[in-house]
C-alpha cells in the first residue's frame, strides 16, 4: 500500500496514453468527457477550487489507510480510527488543474460530512465534521510553492456541526446552518451576540427517523436576507435579527429534496443588477419521494427518485413554485452554473436515496437547463459518462469552463471488489458543448483586465478582448464565485450578468471593448476573488480570476 501511495504521489503526470484511456469523442451537441487521473488517492467527497486553480478536495479521517502517502514519510497517531491507530496516509490532497497533479494533504482531525466556503482573501475555511472534528474548523492559504496546508483550529465552533451548511456573507463572516441534532445556527468567527441561535424551521422540517433537512440550501437574497429550503419549504431569514421575514408555500407533491432524500439546488444567474428590486429564482431539482430513505434503509425497496424542478421567484410579493419534468428521475445529483449561465445536472442515481448502499441505478448522462428558455424546451440531455457517481462524489466549475466530477464511495470503508458500486478514485472532466472544436471562432479571450486584479463595487470597468469569428451584441459579461461541493449541494454558487454601459469595436481589428458595471453591493456580490468571463453567442471564454473589494 506504501508503495502504490509513494508511486501516485511521485508519479501523477499522465502519460498521453492514460489521457486517452477514457476520451469520448462528443457527437454533435452532446459534450465531451475526458479522463483526467486514475487514483488521486482518495475519494473526493468535498471539493473547493481556489484562484490559484488548484481544487482541495478531502474525504475523512477514521476508516483507514487512503491510497496515497502523507508527505515526507510523516504519519499521525489516530485513536478514533476504526481500523488503524497509526495512520500514514493522506485523507485531503490538492489537485493542480494546469498540471494535473496531486499532492498531499494532512488533515489532524475527521473531517466527514463537513462544510466550507472562501473567505474575501481567498483562505478556504472548513468546518465540522465528525468525532474529534466536530467542533474544529480548519484553514488552508493557497500557496504556489505546494508548502501550505492545513491549519486546525480547536474548538472553532460553538456547535457540533455533522451535515451543516456554509454561506459566506457580506463582511466576510460565513453562517454555519443546522446539521445533525443541531436546530440553530452560528457564525465563523464566533461572535458574541450570541453566537448560537435558535431556528425553529429547522424542527419544523425534520422528519422523524428520516430528517431530510441536513445540508440545507442556503442562498443570499439581494436584500442581505437568506433564503433557506428544507426538506419541502423555505423561508427567507434576516439572520442579523433572526426574524423571518417571508415564508414560502412547500413544493407541490410535498416530497422531500434534502438529504438524505438528496436533490440539489442553485440561484439562477442574476441580472439587471442596477435595477431597485432584483428577480431572484432558485431552481430546486431532484430528490426521493416521501418514505424512500425508510424503505431502502429497512427494507432495500428502492423508490424511483423524483423527476422534477420546482422554480421560485423570491422577491415576488405572493410567490408560486412552478414545476417543470426533467429528462432522467435524479437523487443525489450535482448542480452546477455554467459562465453563460446554463445549469448542468450531473451525478447521482435513478433508485433509492443517499447514504451508504441506499442509491441504485446510476443517472450518467447529465442534463442540461436552459433558464430562458420556454417552459417545456428547457432540457437537453448530453454525452453519458461510463463510470457511476453515486453516494460522497462532486462536481465544480473549473476556469476553463471544464466541470470537474470526482468521488463516489457508498460504503463505510473503501470497498473495490465485490459490491455493486466500487470506491472511486479517478477524476473526470465534463466538456460542456461550447467548448467544442466548432465554436473556437466565436469563443472570446479576455485581454484585460488582467489576471488577479482588483475591482471595486459600483465601478465602470473595461474589458477588452478578442474574436476571431462574429461578435453579436449585446455581450454578456458574467462573475461566477468558486463553490464549496459536497452531498449535491454547492454551496456559495453564484452568477452575476453585469450591466452593459458601452461596446465598441477596436478599429478592423478582432479587438473589442465593453464596459460594465460592477455590483453595486456586497448583498449582491460579497468581497472575495470571482471568476470573469466573456460570452458572446452563448460561447464564453475561459475566465479571469478578479477580486472585489
Amino acid at each position: 500500500m506504501a508503495a502504490r501511495a509513494t508511486f501516485i504521489f511521485y508519479a501523477l503526470f499522465l502519460t498521453s496514453i492514460q489521457l486517452l484511456l477514457t476520451y469520448h469523442v462528443s457527437s454533435a451537441a452532446r459534450g465531451l468527457w475526458k479522463y483526467m487521473v486514475p487514483n488521486v488517492g482518495i475519494s473526493a467527497m468535498h471539493m473547493q477550487l481556489l484562484h490559484n486553480d488548484r481544487v482541495v478536495m478531502y474525504d475523512r479521517t477514521n476508516f483507514g489507510p487512503s491510497n496515497i502517502s502523507l508527505p515526507n514519510g510523516n504519519c499521525r497517531h489516530n485513536p478514533n480510527d476504526i481500523v488503524s491507530k497509526f495512520d500514514c496516509t493522506a485523507h485531503s490532497i490538492e489537485y493542480d488543474v494546469a498540471m494535473n497533479t496531486v499532492r498531499p494533504l494532512t488533515v489532524q482531525s475527521n473531517t466527514w460530512c463537513s462544510s466550507g466556503s472562501v473567505r474575501p482573501d481567498g483562505v478556504l475555511v472548513q468546518t465540522g465534521g465528525d468525532r474529534d472534528g466536530q467542533r474544529k474548523a480548519r484553514t488552508f492559504s493557497p500557496c504556489d510553492n505546494n508548502q501550505c496546508d492545513w491549519v486546525e483550529i480547536d474548538n472553532g465552533l460553538a456547535k457540533r456541526r455533522w451535515y451543516a451548511s456554509n454561506h459566506i456573507l457580506p463582511d466576510g463572516k460565513q453562517i454555519v446552518i443546522g446539521g445533525q441534532a443541531q436546530f440553530n445556527y452560528e457564525f465563523f468567527p464566533k461572535t458574541t451576540n450570541p453566537n448560537v441561535v435558535a431556528l425553529p424551521f429547522l424542527t419544523e422540517t425534520h422528519d422523524q427517523g428520516q430528517e431530510n433537512n441536513l445540508y440545507p440550501f442556503v442562498f443570499m437574497n439581494t436584500d442581505g436576507n437568506l433564503f433557506i429550503f428544507c426538506n419541502n419549504r423555505a423561508i427567507l431569514l434576516d439572520y442579523v435579527k433572526n426574524t423571518v421575514v417571508k415564508t414560502f408555500p412547500a413544493i407541490p407533491g410535498g416530497d422531500p429534496r434534502n438529504y438524505p432524500s438528496t436533490g440539489s439546488a442553485v440561484l439562477l444567474p442574476l441580472k439587471n443588477l442596477e435595477a431597485d428590486q432584483i428577480e431572484t429564482e432558485v431552481l430546486v431539482c431532484g430528490g426521493a419521494p416521501k418514505g424512500s430513505y425508510n424503505l431502502a434503509f429497512r427494507k432495500k425497496t428502492f423508490v424511483k427518485a423524483l423527476d422534477t424542478c420546482a422554480r421560485i421567484k423570491i422577491n415576488d410579493a405572493k410567490p408560486q413554485w412552478t414545476v417543470e419534468n426533467m429528462p432522467h428521475a435524479r437523487v443525489m445529483g450535482d448542480m452546477i452554473l455554467l459562465p453563460n449561465g446554463d445549469v448542468l445536472i450531473i451525478n447521482g442515481g435513478s433508485f433509492g436515496t443517499a447514504a451508504w448502499e441506499l442509491g441504485r441505478e446510476p443517472v450518467l448522462a447529465p442534463d442540461l437547463y436552459h433558464p430562458e428558455n420556454p417552459v417545456n424546451s428547457r432540457f437537453e440531455s448530453l454525452r453519458p459518462t461510463t463510470i457511476p457517481r453515486m453516494y460522497h462524489s462532486a462536481a465544480i466549475l473549473l476556469r476553463d469552463g471544464r466541470v470537474l466530477v470526482g468521488g463516489s464511495n457508498p460504503h463505510a470503508f473503501y470497498n473495490f471488489t465485490g459490491v455493486l458500486f466500487p470506491t472511486e478514485l479517478s477524476l473526470e472532466a465534463f466538456s460542456p458543448v461550447y467548448l467544442q472544436r466548432e465554436f473556437a471562432n466565436l469563443r472570446p479571450k479576455i485581454i484585460s483586465p488582467k489576471p488577479q486584479s482588483t475591482i471595486k463595487y459600483g465601478m465602470n470597468l473595461k474589458l477588452k478582448f478578442t474574436v476571431a469569428g462574429e461578435v453579436e451584441t449585446p455581450v454578456k459579461v458574467t462573475m461566477v464565485f468558486p463553490t464549496f461541493t459536497t452531498h449535491s449541494f454547492a454551496m456559495n454558487q453564484r452568477v452575476l450578468v453585469l450591466d452593459n454601459v458601452k461596446f465598441t469595436r477596436k478599429g478592423k481589428s478582432p479587438t473589442y471593448e465593453v464596459q460594465v458595471r460592477t455590483p453595486k453591493s456586497a448583498n449582491i456580490a460579497w468581497p472575495g476573488y470571482y471568476m470573469m468571463f466573456v460570452v458572446n453567442q452563448n460561447i464564453p471564454s475561459e475566465g479571469v480570476w478578479v477580486k472585489l473589494e
